[in-house]
């Protein structure tokens, strides 16, 4: 599995979009999928420069969330901005990222997706819950670079 186009089947990528919305039905939190061949780049910092050109950071609690995966180079990572960083519990990132991988090392990308947007999901429902006036401010389809 060396190239973005294989990684997800259209139905996959559809079933993560829906979870995103599912995920983001009970939070004002926002979550994004982006996906890539290769980069030269550290995963962390790639994942914040790609958080960075989608503008994420340009919620209104500052509560975006980004799954990064570099498929050639079997690399993935999770970030979210300040506003997250400032409420939740040391181990989060850490702790969604486990869940993810773990499917991963087993090849259910998908499945992996799923379960930690479902996760980052419940936990940005305790901290930023939805309200009623809520808007989606980022979109929820995967990006790919």
């Amino acid at each position: 599995m060396s190239k973005v186009e294989d990684f997800l089947t259209t139905a996959d990528e559809q079933e993560i979009v829906l979870a995103i919305a599912m995920a983001e039905k009970n939070t004002s939190g926002e979550i994004r999928v982006h996906i890539e061949n290769h980069s030269e780049t550290p995963p962390i910092a790639r994942a914040q420069e790609v958080f960075n050109f989608l503008e994420m950071f340009k919620t209104e609690a500052r509560n975006g969330v980004l799954f990064y995966v570099g498929v050639a180079d079997k690399k993935f990572a999770i970030i979210g901005d300040i506003g997250i960083d400032d409420v939740v519990e040391d181990d989060f990132w850490d702790c969604t990222k486990d869940i993810v991988i773990e499917n991963f090392k087993n090849k259910k990308y998908k499945e992996g997706l799923v379960a930690g947007i479902t996760r980052a999901g419940e936990r940005l429902k305790e901290f930023f819950p939805y309200a009623s006036d809520d808007t989606n401010e980022l979109s929820n389809e995967i990006s790919k670079g």
